[in-house]
Parts: structure tokens; C-alpha cells; sequence
């Protein structure tokens, strides 16, 4: 008997949109196979915060990540950075980077990138103050400590590159940079200002000392313009397996301030979906709705971890006033990346997700005589009605980063012209459908990224 006709289309249907029940994935070794020949710049390899293990100087025990029982039982207070309490600036401890995060409990991190570039792009791994071979491709990996100023990390990256300069006996070399999430805010810094601090002041003197000496580089899911969630990690704790890194620890790490939304972002609305005219950087924000280390819960935890009730009072006021200016200079951070450039001396694309609703603000709903912050539309007590909330508090992005935010404009509408303080000189974006900790593993990513760096016909 003939099959019908309808349901001949639906199974030919199923087979084209399945591949015959197979995923189609590009054959990276066939595809850059003959382009080993030719010589390339070395690839930086930049992973974003959580990225980079550590472990104590005194007896080498790792601290991030760790076995497997931390990420589900430890709270990492050993992660929390001291503080002087005279010029409030983190001290050091006895922590120390010991290299990246590929792969945790089966789950890859970097490994995909390092793979990709190993065996479909011919490249090997260098070491700093290794001597470079003629003809070979070499990678470096920049861990560094994500708990850590970016600025402060983007002059540990500064000193990699000139190292990479030496070990290649030319100091006009340029380099490649493949950074991912907040690896590509230290990037981006270092690309516009090199080693220097800019953050205590009120002017933001362009150098590109670091940008003459890179050639391309790769965005991977980076947040140019903040991201809520880093937000919500200061009011809840940092999410991280089944645990939390409570937030008392997280507020001593100056990255994580960076991350917040950019002051051009609407970041907080009414329950009728109207922005509130609010400054994140202020701490009068963090004090009126008694956030992170200004919530008397957390504060009571604090002084409950002192032996001497008075030392733990004091040790309050010390991390209130460090969260302050760790405040003030995430702001200036912002600004730092987002003001003109008077050149572009590289080529920069970017990569991201745009298939996961992603928070991209927060509402400050009115309860009786007062507010309460709602961080998910689920959490809205009395819903105004014809107001959509997921619509309000929920972008397209990769769960992490909104898709604005990867491509540093304030508005999700790409009609909206971008603001001209929110510079951004990519040459284009790559969208995928991936989550943000999945996006290396993406073989649509692999593909692009080693036709971008392996690429002659790129004007450079």
C-alpha cells in the first residue's frame, strides 16, 4: 500500500532536519590541514573568571577548583582576599595560580579551545622564556588570579607579551588573543591602556601600548557591558555547583565588581517595567535595599566568624568602606572600555550566545510602604496586569550574557543607534546556540575562530 502523502513529507521532514539522524560537524583537521605551512603569530589563550586554578603556597593544596567533593560541600573561604585596612587594598596571600581549567568532573572548560588549536591548527604549546622555533605554532595559556583587579591582571598579560617577544627575539612581534567571558575585559583593557592604572582617576588617557603588539583577537562570550547576574552573586552568593560562595567572600574579589552593568545600562525597573534612575556604583543603593555586606544577616555572620566580637565589628566597617572604592573603580572601569578610540591597530570579532533568556535586569517592586527587589519574574508578588515580565527582565543571551551586552550596546534593537560613549570596534559578530560554559565546546565557534587566526586574507 502507498504511504500518504502527508506523512511521506513529515518523515522526509525529520531527515532533513535531523541529517538522516546524525550532527553535522566541520572536519576542523581536513578544513586547516593546508594552511600548516604557513607561519602564524602565537595565540594567547585567556580563560574567564573561575578559569584559572589555585592553590596555597605553604603546601600546594588546591583551593579553586579542587576535588570534586568542594564544589559540592565547601563554601572557599580560603578564596576570600584580606584586607589592609589602611589603604583598602587586597594583600597578599598565600594563594598562587597553578594553570587552567580544561576539564572538572568530565565537564570541559578550556580543553575544547586547547584541542583545536593542537589538532586542527598545528599548534603547540609554548612556555614564557622558552626560546621560539622557526616555523612553529606556538599557544600560550595566561591564567591568572580572577579574584584580582582586571586592570592589575591586564599588567600580568602585558609582561606575558613582551616575555613572548623575547623568547621570539622581536620585539615588534604581535600576538593573537582568544579571551573568554571576563578574560575579555583584562584583554580589552590591556589593549587600550597596557600597564597602566586608570582607575583612580577621572580621566581615561587611551595609550593602545597594549594593542600595538596584538595582531587579532577572539571575544568569547565576553560581557562589554556588564552582566545582571554578577549582580545577583553579590545579593545571593556566588552559585557554584551545589554550593555558594557566600558574599561577604565574593565582595573582597575587585573583579567581580567589574562586571556589574554599565552605567549606560537600564539595570533596574518599577513593577511597570519603567527604568529607575538608580546608580549601581553608589553605595547608598547597596545600603537602602541592605545588600551583600550592608544585609544585617550577613553582617551578624561576619562578626559570628571572630573569636573577639569587637574585632569582627571592625572588620565590617573595614569591608564596607573596601566595597566603596572597589565601587568607584568598577565603575571607571566600565567608562575605561567603552570612551573612543582614536585607532583600531587590530582586528577584533566576537562570539556569543542568543538562544537562552538571560537576566538583564532587575525590578524593584512596591510592597506596602517599601521595595523589594525581585532578581526573576517568578519572584514578582503582585504581577501588574498586560506587563510581561520575562519580557522586561529577560534578554536573549547565552544564560549568562545578554547579546547587548556581548556586543557592548545598550539596546537589544539593532536599529537603535549605539551610544557614543560605548565604543566597541569589532569587526563582526558570530552567534551560536550554546550556554556561556559550553561556548568552546561549540564546533561552529572552533570553526570560525581558526579561519579568522589561520586566515591571510584578512587586511591586517
Amino acid at each position: 500500500m502507498a504511504m500518504p502523502r502527508t506523512i511521506a513529507l513529515g518523515i522526509l521532514a525529520v531527515f532533513i532536519l535531523t541529517g538522516c539522524g546524525r550532527q553535522l560537524k566541520p572536519d576542523l583537521s581536513r578544513l586547516y590541514t593546508l594552511s600548516n605551512a604557513t607561519e602564524q603569530p602565537p595565540v594567547i589563550i585567556i580563560p574567564g573568571i573561575l578559569g584559572s586554578k589555585i592553590a596555597q603556597k605553604s603546601d600546594d593544596k588546591e583551593v579553586w577548583i579542587g576535588a570534586i567533593t568542594r564544589v559540592i560541600f565547601s563554601d572557599f573561604d580560603e578564596l576570600r582576599l584580606d584586607i589592609d585596612p589602611e589603604t583598602l587594598e587586597p594583600l597578599d596571600s598565600d594563594l598562587y595560580v597553578t594553570g587552567i581549567t580544561d576539564k572538572v568532573a568530565g565537564q570541559d572548560f578550556y580543553g575544547s579551545i586547547i584541542d583545536t588549536l593542537h589538532a586542527a591548527g598545528g599548534y603547540q604549546q609554548g612556555r614564557p622564556g622558552e626560546p621560539a622555533v622557526k616555523g612553529e605554532r606556538r599557544y600560550y595559556i595566561f591564567a591568572y588570579d580572577w579574584r584580582q583587579d582586571n586592570s592589575r591582571s591586564a599588567r600580568k598579560l602585558s609582561r606575558l607579551v613582551k616575555q613572548i617577544q623575547q623568547d621570539y627575539n622581536d620585539p615588534e612581534l604581535k600576538v593573537d588573543i582568544i579571551a573568554h567571558s571576563m578574560g575579555g575585559l583584562v584583554t580589552r583593557y590591556y589593549l587600550r591602556y597596557g600597564e597602566l592604572d586608570v582607575l583612580d582617576r577621572d580621566d581615561f588617557p587611551v595609550t593602545l601600548e597594549g594593542g600595538r603588539s596584538v595582531r587579532r583577537v577572539v571575544l568569547l562570550g565576553t560581557p562589554s557591558l556588564g552582566a545582571v547576574d554578577s549582580v545577583r552573586s553579590f545579593i545571593r552568593g556566588f552559585e557554584i555547583g551545589f554550593t555558594r560562595i557566600p558574599t561577604e567572600t565574593v565582595a573582597t574579589f575587585p573583579s567581580v565588581y567589574q562586571l556589574f552593568p554599565h552605567a549606560l545600562n537600564d539595570w533596574i525597573v518599577n513593577e511597570n517595567g519603567q527604568p529607575l534612575k538608580r546608580d549601581l556604583f553608589s553605595r547608598r543603593i547597596w545600603e537602602r535595599f541592605a545588600w551583600s555586606v550592608f544585609d544585617p544577616k550577613v553582617e551578624q555572620r561576619i562578626i559570628d566568624g571572630f573569636d573577639d566580637e569587637t574585632e569582627g565589628r571592625e572588620y565590617v566597617i573595614v569591608l564596607r568602606d573596601y566595597f566603596h572604592k572597589q565601587l568607584e573603580r568598577a565603575r571607571r572601569f566600565g567608562w575605561s572600555l567603552t570612551v573612543p578610540l582614536p585607532e583600531t591597530p587590530y582586528k577584533m570579532v566576537v562570539f556569543g550566545g542568543d538562544c537562552s533568556l538571560t537576566p538583564a535586569r532587575l525590578i524593584a517592586e512596591k510592597v506596602e510602604d517599601d521595595f523589594e527587589i525581585r532578581l526573576w519574574p517568578k519572584e514578582i508578588a503582585n504581577p501588574v496586569a498586560g506587563v510581561d515580565y520575562d519580557n522586561i527582565m529577560l534578554e536573549p543571551g547565552d544564560g549568562t550574557v545578554t547579546k547587548a551586552s556581548l556586543l557592548a550596546r545598550e539596546s537589544l534593537d539593532p536599529s537603535v543607534p549605539r551610544h557614543k560613549y560605548s565604543f566597541f570596534p569589532a569587526e563582526y559578530p558570530v552567534f551560536v546556540c550554546e550556554g556561556h560554559q559550553k561556548l568552546t565546546q561549540n564546533p561552529t565557534f572552533q570553526d570560525n575562530l581558526l579561519h579568522f587566526i589561520l586566515s591571510q586574507d584578512v587586511e591586517d
